[in-house]
C-alpha cells in the first residue's frame, strides 16, 4: 500500500508541473508560438520639397543658401557660380533705379538657384524680412523686388512698473520700438520720467509676421496707462484725416510738438533757475531739459518748421535751432553731428531727423540739452501747455464711440501679471 501511495503522489506531482508549464496564469493554455517569416516592408517616400521657391521653379534644380560674409559684394558671389564679369555688370546696370547693389551688406542672407552643373541661374537677396531681390541670369538678365506674404495679429501686452516703463515692458517681452510708440502715445499726458511704482500699462498692438517670424510692428490699437490710480486710455482712430489717438472722450492725445525729441530714453536734468554745472563746477541757471542718449541717436524735430540756425557755437556745440511759428521755437544742443540737408531756411517736419546726440560743446556725456521758447521767453518744455490736434468731429462722434466702447472693453479683459483673469458681466 505504501508503495501504491507514494506512485500515485509521484504521477499526480508530474501532471502537475506540465499543466502548470503550458498554461497562462489565467488558466487558459498559451498558443503554439508563431514564426514568421521576415520581409523587406517598402520604403516610404518623404514628401518632396517645395517646387517653387520666391516665384520660380526649383525642380531639378540645385539651391544654396548662405549669408553674406564681410567684405563680399554681388560681383565675388556670382563670380564663384561661373558667372562672366560682364553679365555681373549688366545685372548691376539693370538694378538701377530698382535696388543699389552697393546695399548688399553683410551677415544678410541670399540663395543660389543653380543648375545640376553648379552654374548659377537666379540670386535671391533679402534686405529685410518682407522684401527679397531676384537678379535673374538667365537670358532676360533681369532684375526685380518681390515681398514675402506678410500676416498681422493682435497681440497684448501689461506690466506693473517697479523702475522705468522702459524696463517693465523690456521685461515682458517688448520691443524697444514698442516703448518709444507707447512714450509717443502718451508723451503729452504722462510725464514718464516721474511715474510711480506701482502705475500700470495696457497695450493692445499690430504685429507682423512672416513665415510665422516677427517682421516687425504694426500700429498701437489702443492703451490704458493707470498713474497714481488714475486711468489714460488711447484709441487710434482715422476720422478722414489719417490715424490719430483719441481719449475715452474724444480729445486728441496728439499735441503740436512731441513730447520727447530723442526716442524715449532718461531725463538726466531738468529745466532748472539754478543748476551746478558738471563741466564749470558752478551753481548757474539751466534753461533746458537734458536727454541722456548714446552717441549717434537720432534727434527729431519737434514739430514742424523752419530752420533758423544749423551750425556749431562755443558751449553749445552743434546745435539745431526751428522756429515753428510766430509763438514757438525750439533748439537742440551738444549734437555729434547735424543732420544732411539741415541749414537755414529749410523747412522740416514733425518727427524728422535733424541731428544726431553727441557731447559736443560744455557737455561731460553724451546727451540732448532741449531748449523751448514761447513769445521769445525760455520755458520749461516739460510744463508748457500746448493746444492739442483737432477732437473728434461730431459728425464721426457715433462710428467713433463704437470703436472706442470696443476698445476699452478689449482693454478690461487683458489681464496683468500674476493676475486671475477678469470676471466679466453676467459670468
Amino acid at each position: 500500500m505504501r508503495k501504491w501511495f507514494i506512485g500515485i503522489t509521484l504521477l499526480l506531482t508530474a501532471a502537475t508541473a506540465f499543466l502548470f508549464k503550458y498554461q497562462s496564469p489565467a488558466g487558459i493554455a498559451e498558443p503554439p508560438p508563431v514564426v514568421v517569416e521576415m520581409t523587406e516592408l517598402p520604403a516610404v517616400e518623404e514628401e518632396s520639397a517645395a517646387s517653387t521657391l520666391y516665384g520660380i521653379d526649383v525642380q531639378s534644380k540645385v539651391v544654396i543658401e548662405d549669408v553674406v560674409k564681410p567684405n563680399e559684394n554681388l560681383s565675388s558671389i556670382l563670380s564663384n557660380y561661373e558667372v562672366p564679369l560682364q553679365e555681373i555688370d549688366l545685372l548691376a546696370k539693370r538694378a538701377k533705379g530698382i535696388f543699389d547693389v552697393r546695399k548688399i551688406n553683410a551677415h544678410k542672407s541670399y540663395k543660389l538657384i543653380c543648375s545640376t552643373d553648379s552654374v548659377a541661374q537666379f540670386m535671391i537677396y533679402e534686405p529685410n524680412k518682407i522684401e527679397y531681390v531676384v537678379f535673374d541670369l538667365n537670358d532676360t538678365t533681369n532684375v526685380y523686388v518681390g515681398h514675402k506674404e506678410v500676416v498681422t495679429v493682435e497681440k497684448t501686452l501689461s506690466g506693473i512698473i517697479k523702475t522705468s516703463l522702459y524696463n517693465a515692458m523690456i521685461e515682458g517681452g517688448a520691443s524697444p520700438v514698442l516703448v518709444d510708440n507707447m512714450a509717443d502715445v502718451f508723451g503729452w499726458q504722462l510725464d514718464f520720467g516721474r511715474l510711480q511704482v506701482g502705475d500700470k500699462y495696457k497695450v493692445i498692438y499690430e504685429q507682423n509676421l512672416v513665415d510665422g517670424e516677427s517682421a516687425g510692428l504694426g500700429p498701437i490699437l489702443g492703451a490704458e496707462f493707470t498713474h497714481e490710480n488714475n486711468p489714460f486710455y488711447a484709441v487710434r482712430y482715422n476720422q478722414g484725416n489719417g490715424p490719430d489717438y483719441f481719449d475715452e472722450k474724444g480729445h486728441s492725445l496728439r499735441k503740436a510738438f512731441l513730447r520727447y525729441p530723442v526716442k524715449f530714453t532718461r531725463i538726466s536734468s531738468r529745466y532748472s533757475g539754478r543748476r551746478f554745472h558738471p563741466v564749470l563746477k558752478r551753481y548757474k541757471s539751466h534753461r533746458g531739459t537734458d536727454y541722456a542718449a548714446p552717441t549717434g541717436t537720432p534727434i527729431r524735430a519737434a514739430g514742424d518748421g523752419i530752420i533758423s540756425e544749423a551750425r556749431y557755437n562755443g558751449g553749445n556745440g552743434n546745435y539745431v535751432k526751428i522756429r515753428h511759428n510766430s509763438t514757438y521755437s525750439t533748439q537742440y544742443l551738444h549734437m555729434s553731428r547735424i543732420a544732411s540737408g539741415v541749414k537755414p531756411g529749410v523747412k522740416v517736419t514733425q518727427g524728422q531727423t535733424i541731428g544726431y546726440v553727441g557731447s559736443t560743446g560744455l557737455a561731460n556725456g553724451p546727451h540732448l540739452c532741449y531748449r523751448f521758447w514761447k513769445n521769445g521767453v525760455q520755458v520749461d518744455a516739460l510744463k508748457v501747455e500746448l493746444p492739442p490736434s483737432e477732437p473728434i468731429h461730431e459728425d464721426s462722434r457715433v462710428a467713433y464711440d463704437t470703436v472706442m466702447m470696443s476698445m476699452l472693453e478689449q482693454l478690461q479683459n487683458v489681464v496683468y501679471p500674476n493676475e486671475a483673469f477678469p470676471i466679466l458681466a453676467g459670468d
